[in-house]
């Protein structure tokens, strides 16, 4: 028998949500500040960001073990995310919804803002608070920058400014952006977005059945 056949199956009002790693904790700050009990979360792995291809088959995995648990009412914690409509032709099979947009750095902003920044962000380099707290383990340490600086303008030589799109206002946050705009010899400007277009949506799922 499957792990999955001897979990003990959901009641029909839970929501889950699906998502990617890097929202985890701002989905659970959602879920508190508007006291949506009945939400769930499951994330895959956060660096599934640097690897597009493998989130519509990990999807597809996780919707499957989600319904053989009882949850008839998932949502996508994702955006598009580089899949270039892949991870869209899971959810309709699945008939799942996922956030709008291309991925987490619109809808922090919230969609039309970021469609309206346009020209102005193009060679913006952008940053969460996630990735802040990630900086090292997810850009210098993976990339060699801390054994080889000098390679900072192969990576980053096409920006020109990092964005730090600040959900939480925390002094050590912003600290570590602006020590990573010095560091990658980027100009530096600080957005507070808070959770953007992802409050709404995540309470519109949760509110759906409750």
């Amino acid at each position: 028998m499957s792990a999955v056949e001897c979990a003990p199956l959901v009641e029909n009002d839970r929501v889950l949500v699906i998502a990617c790693g890097m929202l985890a904790r701002e989905i659970l700050a959602v879920k508190e500040l508007n006291q949506l009990d009945h939400l769930d979360l499951t994330c895959l792995p956060a660096d599934f960001h640097f690897h597009p291809d493998r989130i519509a088959s990990a999807m597809d995995a996780a919707i499957m073990e989600a319904r053989a648990r009882g949850y008839r009412h998932i949502f996508a914690g994702y955006a598009d995310c580089g899949t270039g409509g892949m991870l869209d032709r899971v959810l309709e099979r699945h008939g799942v919804e996922r956030m709008a947009g291309a991925h987490c750095f619109a809808f922090y902003q919230g969609n039309d803002a970021f469609e309206a920044s346009g020209d102005r962000d193009m060679l913006a380099f952008y940053m969460t608070d996630f990735l802040c707290r990630q900086f090292d383990a997810f850009f210098i340490r993976p990339l060699g920058l801390d054994r080889h600086p000098e390679l900072v303008k192969d990576y980053f030589g096409n920006y020109e400014k990092l964005v730090y799109l600040a959900q939480t206002e925390d002094p050590s946050l912003e600290a570590v952006a602006q020590q990573a705009a010095d560091f990658l010899g980027l100009a530096y400007e600080r957005r507070v977005t808070g959770y953007g277009d992802l409050l709404p949506a995540l309470t519109a799922a949760a509110r759906a059945v409750s």
